[in-house]
């Protein structure tokens, strides 16, 4: 198992790929410490019922002192931090329409959870990552390198957290932090349908239909990579944005 006696923070836990991660990572060993505005409990349980260990944290990564709580309830229960996953997003919430029909307060939200989140739990995490070093692995998405039309909010604040993990990567390398990136296509699950509505077995079929792989995203497929950006077997990867769009975007 990769992260025996390793600590890791999963914002946007509670539901979703957030719960998926947040398996995952215990199956592998891992403590998981499990943020989201959502109730985390569920998602802590079914780490405990693994026989992990979890603890849950309300948190809202738009707010600075909820990302330092969140960074200081890991190092109260499990005493380091050694990877950071930064999942929270505005996705399913999100209106679907043509740019200029987006509302500017969603606009801005999209751009506070997304971009300002991931700074901020970053500024809250990496102080207590100095010794040891570790990893911190960013969502970014398939909209954002591919060019997503009528979500262009969502579209450019992924294409805001790939530029993000580039720069903050070249300065916590002295610490021997690594920062890097996933860009999944529509992966299958319930905040795909909540964004999509009606529109989404027509959106996951067209997607499908562009990729060298033709087939939809499960969990698993970013999952897997997820956890190796995080492990010791990435220790020589930082800066990067992993595509997983079945070969839509080969960069």
């Amino acid at each position: 198992m990769r992260f025996v006696g390793k600590t890791v923070i999963i914002t946007g836990g509670g539901q979703n790929l957030g719960q998926h991660y947040a398996e995952r990572f215990a199956g592998e060993g891992a403590h998981v410490v499990v943020s989201d505005v959502v109730d985390t409990a569920e998602t802590v349980a079914k780490v405990e019922a693994a026989g992990g260990r979890a603890v849950g944290v309300t948190a809202d990564v738009t707010k600075m002192a909820d990302c330092a709580a969140t960074a200081e309830a890991a190092m109260e229960a499990f005493g380091r931090i050694d990877a950071v996953i930064n999942n929270a997003a505005l996705y399913g919430a999100l209106t679907f329409g043509p740019f200029d029909t987006i509302d500017d307060a969603e606009w801005d939200a999209a751009m506070a959870v997304n971009v300002k989140g991931i700074w901020q739990m970053c500024k809250a995490a990496v102080p207590h990552m100095g010794e040891q070093g570790g990893a911190i692995v960013n969502i970014a998405s398939l909209a954002a390198t591919y060019g997503m039309p009528n979500g262009l909010h969502y579209t450019a604040s992924k294409a805001a957290v790939i530029g993000l993990t580039r720069g903050l990567a070249r300065e916590v390398a002295r610490h021997n932090i690594r920062v890097n990136a996933v860009a999944p296509s529509i992966v299958l699950t319930e905040g795909t349908d909540a964004f999509f509505g009606d529109r989404a077995d027509k959106a996951k079929a067209s997607v499908a239909g562009t990729q060298a792989i033709r087939r939809s995203l499960e969990p698993e497929d970013v999952s897997a990579t997820v956890l190796h950006l995080a492990s010791d077997e990435a220790s020589l990867i930082t800066g990067q944005t992993v595509m997983i769009d079945g070969g839509t975007v080969m960069l």
